[in-house]
């Protein structure tokens, strides 16, 4: 690729993100590799646009009419997106200057490899992700350590062939926010690509747009980690950690309201009821990630479920 043909858009989504948006496109136009950078701003009411509108490195901007969170906004750019390669960037991370560089290098030399993680630090230095490892049962978890190949990458700074991702259904929108990452990487192994990590820095204001520990998020954290094992998992798998997930909600509803948000019975009867809802629509999207896969729910499951 020339300079005038870059290989990557990066994909930036802000939502009232006037606080920090500004540093993170400033840190993108500092970048080593040439890449199209694409705002998706979802509906901000802060002040945000007119910020894109001044930065001098200007920005395609492609304002969305309401709040799709992080998901419906990566599924919205990917129909934008004409480069071979597409990274997910949040608005409150700033890529160190060969962050793009070394994410491009690393897939270059791993072909069977359709995404990148990478390596995300708070701002007092401490390690957040260097990708994502597979619990034993079935959340997505950070890994603060490098391990060469992972198991997914974490979306808030990756890179992943358009290609790839579009041959396996794109972004699940609906997710709204969290778990996107994991269920992309997900279905990018059942369909037989790997997933590399980089040694590409990123500072990340972790939970600047969304509040971690609030209800919300563990609405969302929770909702679709159980959606995700429905579309992904092993038949077995799935059913054991839906069943688990209510059996707890009855018992902790019997007990009275913990302090802690996902353990409260309310939030967790919310989840269910949204799984329930979804459930016909799950079970068809399940239906047709099986006939994409190469690989075996089972396999998958037993390569990197607890490792």
């Amino acid at each position: 690729m020339t300079a005038a043909e870059p290989s990557t858009t990066v994909v930036v989504v802000t939502w009232r993100g006037a606080a920090h948006v500004t540093a993170c496109l400033d840190a993108l136009a500092a970048q080593s590799r040439p890449h199209r950078t694409l705002v998706v701003d979802n509906a901000s009411d802060d002040g945000t646009a007119a910020l894109l509108a001044a930065h001098p490195s200007k920005p395609e901007v492609l304002r969305l009419r309401r709040n799709t969170g992080y998901a419906g906004a990566m599924a919205a750019a990917l129909n934008k997106v004409d480069t071979p390669l597409m990274a997910w960037l949040n608005d409150d991370a700033a890529p160190a200057a060969e962050w793009l560089a070394n994410c491009e290098d690393t897939l270059a030399k791993a072909p069977l490899a359709a995404a990148v993680s990478a390596r995300l630090t708070l701002a007092d230095g401490t390690v957040q992700s260097t990708g994502v490892r597979l619990t034993a049962d079935g959340h997505g978890a950070d890994l603060p350590e490098p391990t060469g190949e992972v198991f997914g990458f974490c979306g808030g700074a990756a890179v992943l062939n358009v290609e790839a991702l579009r041959s396996v259904g794109g972004v699940p929108a609906s997710y709204f926010c969290y778990y996107e990452d994991t269920d992309t990487a997900w279905r990018l192994r059942l369909a037989g690509w790997d997933v590399v990590s980089a040694d590409a820095e990123v500072t990340h204001r972790h939970g600047a747009s969304t509040r971690p520990g609030s209800v919300q998020f563990h609405r969302w954290n929770e909702r679709n980690r159980l959606l995700t094992l429905l579309r992904c998992a092993p038949r077995a798998v799935a059913l054991r950690q839906l069943l688990k997930f209510a059996a707890l909600t009855l018992v902790l509803s019997l007990r009275g309201k913990p302090e802690a948000p996902n353990f409260r019975p309310n939030l967790r009867y919310r989840v269910l009821g949204e799984v329930a809802a979804r459930l016909p629509r799950t079970l068809l999207e399940r239906r047709a990630i099986g006939r994409r896969a190469a690989l075996g729910r089972g396999a998958v499951w037993d390569a990197w479920a607890g490792n």
